[in-house]
């Protein structure tokens, strides 16, 4: 989710380590069982609902065919569809892989019962995504959008191609985890098995976005495998052995070093375990957020909770200390009224709250479900009230589309204050909120909200070969970036189809959504044959 960008990102290469030894014990998934523990189809029933929610959601489905038939006509095989000079991206994210498209658009395809795209999809899966491939490649993306993407697929369908690419990728990401504590370097090489630090990461640190958002997927790599390599490297769950126990994982780390004033600094070094700085010079301090660099590590400590059907007492915890930290020190109310989530920079206040941030008001939701009597209504209420301010960054602009950053000072509330601020790349996190809002309250004004959304979609960023994003949201003749962004497809979309289908549609009893918005099943019980 986080999406750094910008500065060199090559730093000290780590050592190449052998390959990981097999040692998957003989046993099968069984995948009929899975799907018949399911509480819910996977697309549900949809029983009586109105002709108005039916033609909303059929408008967004209509819009999935639109950006999958360009991306498919002019860009099939690259990374992301550039829909103005209709041509295909790469990019530098996913070292030497390709099709992030075909991949982030597979589930979305099959709710949507987009049946023959779907099919295509999977053809160029199994006739031409190749892995053995070299290149610099972030951890973090290849997990969320790769892996993430091959799993679902796989639960949803039940089709073998999709599990057999998502394990042997997921091996190639195990090199990145060869370091004295465990904790990850953010890049790594698929082909080399060599890894990296970000280079404008304060002294080679790794980021808490980055290797505190592979608990979801890596719990899946193992219990689809049999190999509890994957479950070891972020966390030891209490069903599993540990061969690899000299391997300080992730949970155990974050467990043992000083939290300040109970926060989660973004940089911690894979080396000693200790939190790094902020890279930037004018604040040499921990540099804590709720957007970019920390956001998704808080998201999969409450999921990975409900994933393990309410086992993971460690998680919980984690989730809860941080919820009340965060509470305390970063929850601020603007003069206007509008709740929102400062940075902290050790101990000094940013007022602003990125896009990006904007997921939380989902999370707190979710949570909340769950908490104890006392916080319950608090937490919906805070949910609530941040998905509102959220939504107030889209009202507040000329486009009505968020930007990427808004802010709360110089008499400025929910605005983006600085040119470099007010774009908006097709981001799904606000969509997202009010999808989770929608089926824990029931409240119309999220479907009133979401339909706002899809109007501006189609108004200002659609054109005629695909999706692109907005270079300044406060203009009524905004220019476009020429970026069809492969979470348009895999997210923003899918939340607004999910926000008008029934709640039984991809039940949250059943799943939970990575953080690229790809279905995981909840372990409701055990599925090895």
């Amino acid at each position: 989710r986080q999406q750094v960008q910008g500065g060199e990102s090559r730093a000290r290469p780590a050592s190449a380590a052998p390959p990981a030894r097999d040692t998957r014990a003989p046993f099968r998934f069984d995948y009929e069982r899975f799907r018949r523990s399911l509480r819910h189809p996977v697309r549900g029933g949809r029983p009586g609902e109105d002709p108005e929610t039916r033609a909303r959601r059929m408008k967004i489905k209509e819009m999935m065919k639109f950006a999958w038939d360009n991306y498919k006509q002019y860009a099939l095989g690259k990374n992301e569809l550039r829909p103005l000079t209709k041509n295909g991206h790469i990019g530098n994210m996913f070292g030497g892989l390709r099709g992030a498209t075909v991949i982030d658009a597979l589930d979305t395809l099959y709710i949507m019962e987009l049946e023959e795209e779907f099919q295509e999809a999977k053809k160029w899966v199994e006739k031409s995504f190749d892995l053995n491939v070299n290149g610099e490649a972030s951890l973090f993306e290849v997990n969320i959008r790769y892996i993430g993407g091959l799993l679902a697929a796989y639960y949803l369908t039940g089709e073998e191609v999709f599990k057999s690419k998502a394990l042997e990728l997921g091996e190639k990401l195990l090199p990145a985890f060869n370091t004295p504590t465990g904790i990850p370097r953010s890049l790594f090489s698929p082909g080399s098995g060599m890894s990296w630090s970000w280079g404008w990461a304060s002294a080679g640190s790794s980021i808490l976005a980055e290797f505190g958002t592979l608990h979801l997927e890596f719990l899946h790599l193992s219990e689809l495998s049999g190999n509890p390599v994957f479950a070891e490297k972020a966390m030891t769950p209490p069903c599993l052995s540990s061969p690899l126990s000299q391997v300080m994982n992730i949970r155990r780390v974050l467990s043992r070093v000083e939290k300040p004033q109970g926060l989660y600094p973004n940089f911690l070094s894979p080396v000693t375990g200790s939190w790094g700085h902020s890279p930037l010079r004018s604040c040499p301090r921990h540099h804590v957020s709720i957007g970019g660099l920390g956001d998704s590590f808080y998201e999969y400590l409450i999921k990975s909770w409900l994933m393990s059907d309410k086992k993971d007492s460690e998680a919980k915890k984690m989730y809860d200390d941080a919820l009340e930290a965060i509470e305390k020190h970063l929850v601020k109310k603007s003069a206007g009224g509008l709740t929102y989530i400062a940075e902290w920079r050790g101990g000094i206040l940013d007022h602003k709250m990125g896009h990006l941030a904007c997921f939380s008001g989902g999370m707190i939701a979710l949570g909340a479900q769950h908490a104890a009597q006392d916080r319950r209504q608090r937490h919906m209420e805070l949910a609530a009230e941040i998905t509102s301010t959220c939504h107030e960054s889209y009202a507040r602009s000329d486009t009505k589309l968020g930007p990427e950053a808004f802010r709360f000072d110089a008499g400025s509330e929910a605005m983006a204050t600085r040119l470099s601020e007010r774009y908006y790349i097709l981001r799904p996190e606000v969509v997202e909120s009010y999808m989770y809002l929608w089926r824990l309250t029931h409240d119309p004004k999220y479907r009133h909200w979401g339909w706002e959304v899809v109007k501006a979609l189609e108004k200002h960023c659609r054109v005629e070969a695909g999706f692109s994003g907005i270079r300044d949201v406060y203009t009524t003749t905004p220019t476009h970036d020429n970026m069809q962004q492969s979470f348009f497809l895999a997210e923003t979309l899918k939340y607004l189809y999910l926000l008008f289908c029934e709640d039984d549609v991809l039940s949250l009893e059943d799943w939970v959504f990575n953080t690229e918005a790809h279905p995981l099943p909840i372990n409701h019980t055990d599925f090895r044959a």
